[in-house]
């Protein structure tokens, strides 16, 4: 319901110990005055992707444009699991193309939604960007999201035509415009009672419980090396969405709000 650094569990933007604890005093004192977002998934966001943390360390590890963007206005925490102990004390959190969760993990997460929490999913059944890492290094982000048991329990199917275009595409709706390659559907099941499907199916947005999970069934928009025109501000869009307007300060000329404002203006708004 998350391209993350190399690491040999999958679980790329987990936190390792020493690199944590090297970094905490100098980040925490930093980022004290801005919101926490945690982050998991096997996309590189907040180590980037190198050839294990002697990279992170050197410094030589190829950094994930989102990144930048997020520290704008967040102060991101790095999660090695989804288990109770892991989400305590956080109320937003961004996963971007998850390893497999364990039984423990999809029911710790549920019960964080449903208690409040804010969840911003990036599921992508068959990803197209691109790795340093062949097929099978379990550095490499998940190819294929495995997550049907936990989208089914929030009452949504996540389906893959396989004869779409391998080609860009922009999907204008709700004020925003979402660059996307290969991209799942979201498909609501018959007991779905707090979810809305929109851009075709590309994204959902649902209310669980006394929290909110905003769904995209791709992680096109995340590609590390060669990311879209318009991924920012699609990151942009969606980090508000989610999390709403605190925490992301629009310092980059070329995100001005009067900018911003004129694209979504430009928009078709084009809601099934």
């Amino acid at each position: 319901m998350l391209l993350l650094v190399g690491s040999p569990t999958g679980a790329q933007d987990a936190a390792p110990a020493d690199a944590a604890s090297s970094d905490a005093a100098p980040a925490a004192e930093a980022q004290a005055d801005k919101p926490e977002l945690a982050l998991f998934g096997t996309i590189p966001i907040y180590w980037g992707e190198g050839n294990g943390m002697e990279d992170v360390l050197a410094g030589t590890a190829t950094s994930h444009w989102a990144r930048a963007l997020l520290d704008q206005g967040h102060s991101l925490r790095p999660l090695a699991t989804l288990l109770p102990n892991e989400l305590a004390g956080h109320d937003a959190l961004l996963i971007a193309q998850p390893r497999v969760l364990s039984p423990a993990e999809n029911v710790a997460l549920d019960g964080w939604v449903r208690g409040g929490g804010r969840l911003l999913l990036f599921v992508d059944p068959l990803l197209s960007g691109e790795s340093r890492y062949p097929l099978g290094d379990s550095r490499r982000p998940q190819d294929v999201v495995l997550l049907s048991p936990l989208l089914r329990h929030w009452g949504l199917d996540l389906q893959f035509a396989a004869d779409q275009s391998h080609d860009q595409e922009v999907r204008e709706f709700a004020g925003m415009l979402l660059p996307h390659r290969l991209s799942g559907t979201l498909a609501a099941l018959p007991d779905n009672t707090g979810c809305e499907i929109q851009g075709a199916g590309i994204l959902g947005d649902c209310r669980i419980g006394a929290g909110r999970v905003v769904i995209v069934a791709d992680a096109d928009l995340l590609d590390l090396y060669h990311p879209a025109a318009g991924a920012e501000e699609a990151m942009l869009a969606l980090i508000r969405r989610s999390f709403g307007p605190a925490g992301i300060a629009l310092q980059n000329s070329d995100l001005a709000e009067g900018a911003h404002a004129q694209a979504v203006d430009k928009a078709v708004h084009n809601d099934p």
